[in-house]
């Protein structure tokens, strides 16, 4: 629409909740709907209309239901001042009388038919009758899907003035236009989001929006009213180049979907605003599972500010939480380089299904005949494009990974499809779901490049030697494991968990772990007097019920006796496999560690940290890890991962003791990087109120040393029972002599 309007159609909404800028964005109804007519062309004004809405009606009776609209026309009698007020049972029944009666008023004016509608800001169209009307699933008018922003109208004759602090009452002081403000209402001061405004407030604001609109029209402005907002209809789904440059201020990040959500239900939740085309990007997990997470891009800055007004705002019986992105992390997830997905993808209007747990020797036939239909069926659900709409995924060598995707012309084919989920083909079950472009680039990107996601290293792996960190079979096992916590559990939950074995904790015994995001993993470690006491509890306690105080969610908690070393081989990074945890084989590669889960989104990259020390002098400061982390020496294994791999650090924990800690004064001679000859000594066991290097000097009275080169290396408390204990970030005192 780039011509003049013949009519504008000024409306206000409130709702029962927040109002001026952060309206709408706690997700309450729609009370009230106010609009008046505007000839643009003979410069005159409509009756005022008031539309309320009442807010539930769940203890309507049938007979109610039938007379979901009553209109009353009244003159001044509703204390509003609208000339007209009409009352509706539902949001539909309103948006349907609003369409009527705005039929009826421009067929009575009979000066033209293209009408559009005007609104002070964005909020009213894109933040509140859509997305109500999305989640009831309710349609809406054609004319909502159009509108004049009134302050970048404004703006275009005042391009000065800030947009975001622009309202109503400020420019009509600057187009000179008297206001006739209400009995107990301050238009200069700021407004409380959290009052519900008043019925003549709504009504005052329509007649002075309709007022500016009139002065724009006017000398010496003469504003013409054209290229209105655009409110996308559907989303349009499409690829995105791996090249191609995605704004930061356009992403964000939505967490907490249905495992089940496909892009459309995304799109549906921030209905009202523009998601760029194959702006829609669901995660997916190491399996290459959907993991609840999506990078959303928007049209522009201005949508993503007010898709991150929609915070917890509810998909289905589930909040979702909005964050900002980077367009980085977008491009990670949905960006793609290779030919065939985009000749795959080329295709619109294509309704795409995933594939998965095929057989390795599956053809474009088997695939075909798949969804062909069976003896005696009449659905059909025929592949669009035949071969071409078949796209299998495969290993960089060549190798099928039993996953493919499948092209349908329809939404009706592709449910028919669907409902083939769980079918056989040649002898395994096949998984079907629905899928979408941004997937279909993930899942090609993960299968055939390098991993997506990286991983933190571990920030010593530099400066340790290559040890093994395998427990040897048939260690002291005086130490619990938990697994299957409540998220919410707290130490005091564990130790009413353990009932009569609290006594058999050693002193600070009781570690919480941690995953990378820092929340609580569901596995806990308890270090136990003796290995009787923990097999014993063990055996009483599993799979028996944990209670949490602070949530109602109970879940039974399985409880393994293990190691201090396997302990401290998952307080450090790895993790313990089932088959090496139960039968001490050497599984996965032989080290008995199971990979840590990738995240998602890919947004976690960690640059080389810089080296502190020489390698020389850092190998002579680090004595090898098992000395550091463990009681008792290891025996020759198998290695962690090989020396030029990355550490995987999937556990971050906090506990107050670690396994053990070195308990002897250890000396190591002067690497030859330091400036003057001598060594190293190393004081553990320092008190944590110690005064640093005063103490050192003090502790060293006697012999031949340099104070400068007193270092004090880390910081933590020590332990309680035990000064010669300390943590893993307990005070190392280093001096050289």
């Amino acid at each position: 629409m780039t011509a003049q309007v013949d009519y504008l159609v000024v409306v206000f909404t409130a709702t029962s909740g927040a109002t001026g800028e952060l309206l709408g964005s706690d997700e309450k109804e729609l009370l009230r709907l106010v609009w008046q007519l505007v000839d643009v062309k003979n410069k005159k004004l409509g009756k005022v209309h008031e539309l309320l809405i009442k807010p539930d009606l769940s203890d309507l009776t049938e007979e109610k239901e039938e007379e979901d609209v009553v209109e009353e026309s009244v003159e001044d009698e509703n204390g509003s001042g609208a000339d007209c007020a009409s009352t509706a049972a539902s949001l539909e029944a309103a948006l349907n009388l609003f369409h009527l009666q705005l039929t009826n008023d421009v067929n009575s004016a009979g000066a033209g038919t293209s009408v559009c509608l005007c609104t002070d800001g964005q909020l009213h169209i894109r933040q509140v009758i859509h997305p109500e009307a999305a989640s009831k699933n309710i349609l809406v008018p054609d004319s909502f899907y159009s509108f004049f922003d009134l302050r970048k109208e404004f703006k275009k004759h005042f391009p000065t003035s800030d947009l975001k602090a622009l309202n109503v009452y400020n420019m009509s002081e600057s187009l000179s236009i008297p206001v006739d403000v209400p009995p107990m209402w301050d238009p200069s001061a700021t407004p409380d989001p959290s009052a519900i405004l008043p019925a003549e407030i709504a009504v005052q604001q329509v007649k002075n929006m309709a007022s500016i609109v009139l002065a724009l029209l006017s000398e010496p402005f003469c504003h013409a009213f054209s290229n209105p907002e655009r409110v996308n209809e559907k989303f349009e789904s499409g690829t995105c180049s791996k090249m191609e440059k995605v704004c930061d201020n356009t992403v964000i990040r939505a967490r907490g979907l249905p495992w089940q959500s496909s892009d459309q239900d995304i799109a549906r939740f921030f209905r009202g605003l523009n998601i760029a085309k194959g702006g829609a990007a669901l995660c997916l997990n190491a399996q290459g599972r959907r993991n609840g997470e999506a990078l959303v891009r928007f049209v522009s800055e201005e949508h993503r500010d007010l898709a991150l007004q929609r915070h917890k705002h509810h998909m289905g019986t589930r909040y979702i939480e909005v964050y900002k992105a980077t367009g980085e992390d977008f491009l990670k997830i949905a960006g793609g380089t290779s030919n065939e997905v985009a000749m795959f993808l080329s295709r619109e209007d294509q309704i795409i299904v995933r594939m998965r747990g095929l057989p390795f020797t599956a053809t474009h036939e088997q695939v075909l005949a798949f969804f062909s239909p069976g003896d005696g069926l009449k659905e059909t659900c025929p592949v669009s494009g035949g071969k071409d709409g078949i796209l299998f995924v495969h290993y960089p060598d060549g190798r099928p990974t039993g996953d493919a995707f499948v092209l349908f012309a329809c939404e009706e084919h592709a449910q028919c499809a669907l409902r083939k989920h769980k079918e056989i083909l040649g002898r395994r079950y096949i998984e079907l779901f629905k899928s979408t472009a941004a997937e279909v680039q993930q899942v090609l990107n993960r299968y055939s490049s390098a991993p997506l996601i990286p991983v933190a290293p571990a920030p010593l792996v530099s400066v340790l030697p290559s040890v093994s960190l395998l427990p040897p079979p048939g260690s002291l096992r005086d130490c619990l494991r938990l697994r299957g916590l409540p998220y919410a559990a707290t130490i005091e939950d564990i130790l009413t968990f353990l009932g009569e074995f609290t006594h058999d904790i050693r002193p600070h015994g009781v570690h919480m772990v941690l995953n990378q995001q820092g929340r609580p993993s569901g596995d806990c470690f308890i270090q136990m007097t003796s290995a009787e006491r923990a097999l014993q509890a063990s055996q009483r306690l599993h799979k028996h019920v944990m209670p949490c105080q602070r949530g109602a969610n109970s879940r039974y908690v399985e409880v393994f006796p293990c190691s201090a070393e396997e302990m401290g081989l998952v307080l450090m990074g790895g993790s313990l496999s089932h088959t090496y945890t139960h039968t001490h084989t050497r599984s996965r590669s032989g080290t008995g560690l199971s990979p840590p889960p990738c995240l998602s989104p890919p947004s976690y990259s960690f640059t080389p940290a810089p080296s502190v020390l020489p390698t020389e002098a850092a190998a002579a400061l680090y004595p090898p890890i098992g000395q550091v982390l463990l009681p008792r020496p290891l025996a020759p294994g198998h290695a962690y991962y090989p020396g030029t791999a990355q550490l995987y650090m999937n556990y971050t924990a906090y506990y107050p003791s670690p396994p053990g800690s070195p308990t002897t004064l250890g000396f190591f001679p002067s690497p030859s990087s330091l400036s003057s000859p001598g060594g190293l000594v190393r004081m553990p066991g320092l008190t944590y109120s110690s005064n640093g290097v005063k103490d050192l000097i003090n502790a060293v009275q006697g012999y031949q040393y340099a104070p400068e080169d007193a270092l004090v290396h880390a910081h933590g408390p020590v332990h309680a029972h035990d000064p010669t204990r300390t943590l893993l970030t307990q005070p190392k005192e280093w001096v050289c002599i």
